[in-house]
């Protein structure tokens, strides 16, 4: 019989888990290969509409026991969730992968019978014993188990990562950000299903950790040699709840914050490594301190800063920040996927868009962090060098925004009608553009209020807060007094980019920005003239310049503009001419 330990410490019984792993293991004598078992298009889709039983839901907490069986890629649980009742219920609606399909389910510590609750596609629906008010409260405690999705090429797919150290050790992780959090737990997977607070009590085999989210509340030890790590995070993002196993050694450490408080710092890698993972560990403060310099206090500095060593890439995992860039070394001098993941508790975590059809917040203030801190680092060399290399991946396909309430897949994929990966470079770009515009002080004014909902912030006097690309242009118009919704009508809600067209007739230079729709662009434009730097104002989207004959004229020479480039679609379509080519001579 399995036994997990709760919060306290204390060794409990679970046969609801003995039961759970019963019944995984006629399938587990088969382990599934990337991509199995299958999972419904319920699991795999994340957002969108939210189900209207679910919306009734106020999400409290969720303590969550996992068991884990990695020589039988077998997971285990016992959710005990609590909410309270927005509206009357009869039913709760609560998502769950039917790979890890419920073996039991108990309503305020009543278990009910197996007709009182179905899991058709993967979402669960319990019939309630009794009507619950608006303002009530209801705990469901949910037995679950199975073999659990294996992703495919995490983190750009989703579900476990099973590994083995260089060694031949066991070492393995999750990622959900785009299937969701339902692939492990049973959650409401939309972003503002946060629940308030999660525990976590992570049993492993002997000789591996656990490092998870938020604070540590300890390890205890069953008789069988295997650990219980208890962890505590609060109001985690949905994705963000994160397993991470392996024979994992530790670096740590404490950052005195410019704001009074002192913030733990945690670095878990493999053994063998510990010269790269102190020089990578080494990057930890510089961070933060840039972060707070430029935006404010830690996010999370009540629990910890923590970085794990993944077999994926990475992934912003609340606190617990996976890292797997094989401590690579690049020109700007820092590890980008270290600073991009961290990036996200800020911009993701403690700003979360309600809408995934907001997600530009999170990845293009994410991405526009790494040139942001080259040229808070070194300058502008550095700043130019970075962003000229995001420009040349900009593909213009689809608008960043649509307008409308969106799934995960339908912003990711570009077939889908999403914009894909331009939530990331064009998003930076977007961000470098509109800095140059208002100027550095508005900029971070502007962010600061997105970031924390408030123009002072101060550890404890702010929480993890939802925000859209609505209530981010009213705090434009907040900070700036002006309207710039011309600004973000044509870079965010149209594809193609505005075109800057110049003449000149005699010794006059006239410039006029070509839009989308015709939509109106009054953005400035610097231009050099002979090396004369100059401003028009471009009222109206048109202006002129009296220039000489035979002058050497440069428009936006610093490049302060995200606007269309020939030159720049001309090199995307060779390479793209050249890839088919390729492709087309290995088949």
């Amino acid at each position: 019989m399995a036994c997990i330990a709760d919060g306290s410490g204390q060794v409990i019984r679970a046969a609801l888990l003995a039961t759970a792993a019963l019944a995984a293991s006629a399938t587990a004598q088969t382990l599934p290969k990337k991509g199995e078992p299958a999972i419904s298009k319920q699991t795999q889709r994340s957002g969108g509409p939210i189900n209207p039983d679910q919306a009734k839901l106020q999400f409290d907490s969720a303590d969550l026991k996992f068991e884990v069986l990695p020589e039988r890629q077998v997971l285990n649980g016992i959710a005990t969730l609590a909410f309270t009742a927005k509206a009357r219920l009869t039913r709760l609606v609560i998502d769950l992968d039917k790979n890890i399909a419920p073996s039991a389910v108990a309503i305020d510590g009543k278990p009910l019978p197996r007709t009182a609750f179905r899991d058709p596609d993967g979402q669960l629906t319990v019939d309630l014993p009794r009507p619950v008010a608006a303002g009530q409260k209801v705990i469901a405690t949910i037995t679950y188990g199975g073999q659990p999705h294996v992703a495919v090429r995490a983190p750009w797919d989703d579900g476990m990562v099973w590994s083995k150290t260089p060694d031949g050790r066991t070492w393995f992780a999750t990622t959900a950000e785009g299937y969701g959090c339902d692939l492990f737990w049973p959650c409401l997977d939309f972003p503002t299903g946060e629940p308030g607070r999660v525990t976590l009590h992570i049993t492993v085999p002997k000789g591996l950790k656990a490092p998870s989210n938020g604070k540590l509340l300890g390890v205890d030890t069953l008789p069988d040699g295997r650990t219980t790590w208890n962890w505590s995070i609060r109001q985690p993002n949905t994705y963000g709840i994160a397993l991470n196993v392996g024979p994992y050694e530790e670096i740590s450490g404490t950052y005195k914050s410019r704001f009074g408080n002192t913030i733990p710092m945690f670095y878990w890698y493999l053994p063998g490594e510990k010269e790269k993972a102190e020089a990578l560990f080494a990057e930890f403060a510089p961070t933060l301190d840039f972060f707070e310099t430029q935006i404010g206090p830690y996010p999370f500095g009540d629990e910890k800063l923590g970085v794990v060593e993944t077999p994926h890439k990475g992934m912003e995992h609340q606190t617990i920040n996976a890292y797997g860039n094989e401590y690579a070394k690049a020109p700007e001098g820092f590890d980008w996927l270290f600073q991009h993941e961290f990036s996200h508790e800020y911009f993701g975590n403690q700003l979360t868009a309600a809408n995934w059809d907001d997600y530009w917040l999170h990845e293009g203030y994410g991405q526009y962090m790494q040139p942001f801190y080259g040229l808070w680092r070194e300058g502008t060399m550095r700043y130019d060098a970075m962003m000229a290399s995001q420009r040349e991946a900009i593909m213009n396909k689809q608008p960043i925004v649509s307008g409308k309430v969106r799934t995960e897949e339908e912003v990711y994929e570009l077939e889908l009608g999403g914009p894909g990966q331009d939530i990331y470079n064009k998003g930076s770009w977007v961000m470098h553009t509109f800095r140059n515009l208002v100027g550095d002080q508005a900029f971070l004014d502007i962010t600061r209020l997105a970031v924390y909902g408030r123009a002072d912030p101060k550890p404890g006097n702010f929480a993890p807060r939802f925000g859209s690309t609505a209530e981010y242009e009213g705090f434009v118009r907040q900070v700036t007094g002006r309207d710039y919704r011309w600004f973000f009508d044509v870079y965010l809600r149209q594809a193609a980019l505005p075109e800057l067209t110049q003449t000149r007739s005699g010794g006059t230079l006239s410039l006029a920005w070509k839009t989308p729709a015709n939509l109106p662009f009054p953005m400035p434009v610097e231009v050099s003239v002979d090396g004369k730097v100059t401003t028009l104002a471009m009222t109206g989207g048109k202006d002129s310049l009296a220039v000489a004959p035979g002058a050497h004229v440069l428009l936006d020479p610093a490049g302060k503009i995200l606007k269309r480039s020939l030159a720049n679609e001309a090199s995307q379509q060779w390479r793209a001419e050249q890839m088919a080519r390729r492709t087309a001579g290995r088949q």
